[in-house]
């Protein structure tokens, strides 16, 4: 339900690229002698403010742009250079080549009475598209999407079968690019059809019952060459109907009085009805139905208004269940007659103490999965909301799936914590019983890994949990990892992965903060950390690391932090607040300037979640925490490794650029302040497995050296 609804050699500088330097500085350190960047004379008057941008050219697409492509190459260099002088480097990569090769399966959708899923056997690049024609069967590879690239970075994104089984669409992403293409598999034959659908993106797929054609979301072409930095807008759903050309493609559905709206979509179950769910990436949206059996197909809203949160958990008829955020900020469930003409809704099952995660109707039960205290319970209740029992989990830990027909007891769901890796279950709602389907066997022994939760306080009192993970015989302070992301309503659910365990493993603490601007205690806990409220996020993330501190849980010199996209954005806030705390800091694709962010691709989005750059009191605030413009000079900063990809087209790299530019040209101390640049990796999504392992043993080598982790062979 939730959204949720996301980065060579150097010539050092070649007599080309000195020309095209009007003015430089340069930051030599007792260790490193960064590369030269140019300095501008931007200078932008904001509500009477003057604010300098001298980096401004950092932004050009690095593709597109020599000075920039050079500049990359010579940070490239530079970075490294230094990461090949840290022990523990390819002790880490080893290792996480081992941790990583382990079987692992996604839910299987059934459709037509055959059984899809993804599948990866270890250390393949991509997930595999797999069928069984019975539940315990044997799988028959569909799709692998580790033929179509020598190095790996073309994924196979979103997919969706026909209700009869007998055709996949499925989404290309080239390179991280948040751009789809999308194609259609015949599952008998294998055949890829001529079908093929360009420019999609945030979509999701959905069939029409008959087979006959799909849904989709997408943007307008971009003009050839801005494909990756260009702002996106006027996102509209359209009809793809098999053997036809795209330019033929139906609209069903678009706001362009409201550009900045996305648009997911699904199908009810019986093939009636089309949801889409609007929204400008916030806790809010409104709420469109499709009759299909119209010949119109005349868009009618539900909801039209940005007050609340709603999803279509399924129908009877033209009795809809939703689940929403009206008057219950921990959600609740409702149901609606959408075949009156000013239909009433009423509760069915009401706000809990937890929060609402989930929901969902199968085998006749609402199936609802609530998050208590960051935990998975999952609960029961006839259609009446009668509650009838729960389902018994494996453990403490996080659970989802239960997808499936009202008609069918079988459905799925995966359990998994940061101690267990995700197992596949097999349920039975009449039964209301479990049994595995897919257990992986991981290379090391998780018995040795202790997980707890704990809670403190944060500056203004706020309780906030946090989770700790270690091995079971660190008993002393070790030097830890903290990760936060604290945006979107996005919660931090315990999850295994194999890259903090490659951390753990070596006698360090992993920690995970569940700050605010979360969803882990429902839309209060979101509200308070955005917009003029995200001050909150960066206060609780540096509560957590002194708590740390206070507890003897971690040295005084032994903290480093790291996070991604909005998360990069805490991590350099948080270090230009409190440089002392931290002794190292991994912001990976961050949002660094908060002044220009709504400039590029899909930014004008966020405005929602931070704040408008061109409303005055957003500015004010914005400005305020900016991690591009609040670094302070003459104070010692952590060592900072910063990580961005030349093809994120979602937050784009020139945020990192300017960042470290600017960190570069202070007078922070002699710590190393870094940029690694992936090539053909986006923001994150589709990345190979071989970059994911040599991104994090770089980052994990980096912090081990700055924080004081031994890190061993064997161990």
């Amino acid at each position: 339900m939730r959204r949720a609804i996301l980065f060579a050699i150097a010539l050092l500088f070649t007599t080309h690229f000195a020309s095209a330097c009007t003015e430089f500085t340069t930051m030599i350190s007792t260790t490193i002698n960064y590369p030269e960047t140019r300095r501008v004379d931007v200078v932008e008057e904001h509500f009477g403010q003057a604010i300098a941008d001298p980096y401004r050219w950092l932004e050009n697409d690095v593709r597109n742009d020599q000075e920039v492509a050079a500049w990359v190459e010579a940070q490239n260099k530079v970075t490294h250079a230094h990461l090949n002088t840290l022990p523990g480097r390819e002790i880490f990569r080893d290792r996480l080549k081992q941790l990583y090769n382990y079987e692992r399966f996604s839910i299987p959708v059934k459709k037509g009475g055959q059984y899809f899923y993804l599948h990866n056997s270890g250390l393949q690049n991509q997930q595999v598209l797999y069928v069984r024609d019975s539940v315990d069967g044997a799988g028959r590879v569909l799709i692998d999407p580790n033929t179509w690239a020598e190095d790996g970075a073309i994924a196979l994104a979103e997919w969706s079968v026909s209700d009869d089984g007998q055709r996949v669409a499925y989404a290309v992403q080239d390179g991280g690019t948040d751009w789809r293409t999308i194609r259609v598999l015949d599952v008998d034959t294998g055949k890829v059809l001529d079908d093929e659908v360009k420019w999609a993106r945030f979509t999701s797929i959905a069939w029409t019952q008959d087979g006959s054609g799909f849904f989709y979301s997408r943007y307008p072409e971009p003009t050839q060459g801005t494909e990756s930095q260009a702002n996106v807008a006027n996102h509209a759903v359209y009809f793809h109907a098999i053997g036809t050309p795209q330019a033929h493609d139906r609209l069903v559905y678009a706001t362009p009085d409201q550009p900045n709206m996305l648009h997911t979509l699904s199908i009810t179950e019986d093939g009636r009805y089309l949801a889409i769910a609007s929204t400008p990436i916030s806790a809010t949206n409104t709420l469109t139905v499709v009759d299909l059996q119209s010949a119109d197909w005349q868009p009618r809203k539900l909801v039209d208004n940005l007050d609340h949160q709603w999803s279509v958990v399924g129908n009877v008829g033209t009795t809809f269940f939703l689940a929403t955020s009206q008057d219950a900020p921990r959600f609740k469930v409702m149901m609606m007659d959408i075949a009156a003409a000013n239909p009433v809704i009423t509760d069915v099952v009401p706000e809990q103490d937890s929060v609402l995660l989930n929901a969902s109707l199968v085998g006749g039960r609402l199936l609802i999965s609530y998050l208590a205290d960051v935990k998975t319970e999952v609960r029961r209740y006839t259609l009446d909301g009668k509650a009838d029992g729960v389902v018994k989990l494996p453990g403490i830990g996080t659970a989802g799936g239960f997808k499936g027909d009202q008609s069918d007891p079988e459905t799925f769901f995966v359990f998994t914590s940061f101690n267990a890796p995700d197992v596949i279950y097999r349920y039975d709602v009449a039964s209301n019983t479990a049994r595995m389907w897919a257990q992986p066997k991981v290379a090391i022994d998780l018995s040795q890994i202790a997980v707890e939760q704990r809670f403190y306080n944060s500056k203004d009192g706020t309780r906030v949990p946090m989770f700790i993970v270690r091995r079971q015989d660190v008993t002393r302070p070790a030097p830890t990892l903290l990760y936060a992301y604290g945006g979107y309503g996005i919660p931090l659910v315990p999850a295994f992965s194999p890259e903090p365990l490659g951390w753990v493993e070596q006698g360090g603490v992993y920690a995970i903060a569940n700050i605010r601007g979360g969803s882990e205690y429902g839309m209060a806990w979101h509200e308070a950390g955005r917009r003029q409220n995200k001050q909150n996020v960066f206060d609780d993330f540096i509560a957590a690391g002194e708590y740390l501190k206070a507890q003897g849980i971690t040295p005084q010199d032994g903290l480093a932090i790291q996070g991604g996209s909005n998360g990069g954005l805490l991590i350099g806030a948080a270090v230009n607040q409190r440089p002392d705390l931290f002794a190292a800091a991994l912001p990976q694709v961050g949002v660094m300037d908060m002044l220009r962010f709504d400039q590029f691709t899909s930014g004008k989005t966020w405005v929602d979640e931070f704040g408008s750059p061109a409303q005055e009191a957003d500015f004010h605030n914005l400005l305020s925490y900016s991690p591009y413009h609040n670094i302070q000079s003459s104070r010692a900063y952590p060592a900072i490794l910063a990580t961005t990809a030349d093809t994120d087209d979602r937050v784009v790299p020139g945020h990192t650029f300017k960042y470290v530019a600017a960190l570069q040209a202070a007078e922070i101390g002699d710590k190393p302040h870094l940029a690694r640049i992936e090539t053909r990796a986006g923001h994150g999504a589709g990345k190979p497995i071989d970059k994911i392992i040599e991104e994090t043993a770089d980052m994990w080598a980096f912090a081990a050296h700055w924080t004081g982790l031994e890190v061993r062979d064997g161990k």
